[in-house]
C-alpha cells in the first residue's frame, strides 16, 4: 500500500538540493527554537493546511526572512517540528524514568511524566495526527523511536531481574499504545483527573494483569 505523500509546500523552492541550515551561534539557536515553538502553536491552532509561514513568523516575533534562513517551506518546518516535539518529550520523560528505583516504577513514572507533558503541550496530538497525512515518515519515526525507548527500558529491567525475562517489541508497543490513549483521555480531555492516580492504576495493570486478585 502506498504511503501518504507530503503535502504541497508553501514557499518551497521545488528543488532537490538541501543546504545546511544548522544555526552556528547561540542567537541562531534561540531564533530557531522561537520559530519551532511558534510553529507548534500555529499548526496546533490552525492545522497544517490552514497554517501559514507568515503566521509562524508573526507568532515568533521574527522577520519573514528569518524563516528562510532555517527552512525552505512550510513542509520543512512541519517535519522539523515533529522531530522537535519528539525530542522535547524524550528530554522531559527520560531523566525521570532513569531515576526510577526499578523497571515497574519506571513505567509508572514514565506515564505520569508523559501525561504532564501532554497537558502542557496539547498541540502535540494534533501535530502528530496530521503528520500521518502530511509527512508519513515523520509520523512513523515518532512512534517507532518512542516505543524503542520503552523497549529499551523494559529490556533493561529484565536484565536486572526486575521484570519478566521475555519482554520485547510486542510488550513495548502495547505499553506505548496504552500511554497514547491515556494521554488523549486524561491529558487532552480531562485536566482535573489526578495524574498520579491514573499512572498508579495503569501501572498496577502492568504489574498484576487482569487476573482476579485473591
Amino acid at each position: 500500500m502506498d504511503q501518504p505523500q507530503s503535502a504541497t509546500s508553501e514557499g518551497g523552492s521545488g528543488g532537490t538540493e538541501h543546504r545546511d541550515k544548522t544555526p552556528r551561534t547561540e542567537r541562531g539557536r534561540r531564533t530557531l527554537r522561537k520559530l519551532l515553538d511558534a510553529a507548534a502553536i500555529e499548526f496546533g491552532d490552525r492545522g497544517f493546511h490552514e497554517a501559514s509561514i507568515s503566521g509562524i513568523t508573526r507568532r515568533a516575533g521574527t522577520a519573514l526572512g528569518s524563516f528562510y534562513t532555517y527552512f525552505d517551506s512550510k513542509d520543512e518546518i512541519f517535519q522539523a517540528l515533529v522531530r522537535y516535539m519528539s525530542e522535547q518529550l524524550r528530554d522531559h520523560v527520560t531523566p525521570r524514568v532513569q531515576a526510577a528505583p526499578d523497571g515497574i516504577s519506571a513505567e509508572r513514572i514514565g506515564l505520569e511524566s508523559y501525561l504532564g507533558f501532554v497537558r502542557e503541550h496539547k498541540e502535540i496530538y494534533r501535530i502528530i495526527d496530521e503528520a500521518e497525512f502530511v509527512d508519513y515518515a515523520s509520523y512513523r519515526r515518532h512512534y517507532e523511536t518512542t516505543v524503542a525507548r520503552v523497549r529499551q527500558r523494559l529490556e533493561g529491567g529484565a536484565a536486572r531481574g526486575e521484570i519478566r525475562a521475555d519482554v520485547g517489541e510486542i510488550h513495548a508497543w502495547a505499553i506505548g499504545g496504552m500511554n497514547v490513549f491515556l494521554g488523549m483521555r486524561y491529558g487532552l480531555w480531562d485536566e482535573d483527573a489526578d495524574i498520579a492516580e491514573i499512572a498508579r492504576v495503569a501501572n498496577d495493570l502492568l504489574a498484576n494483569g487482569l487476573k482476579k486478585q485473591d
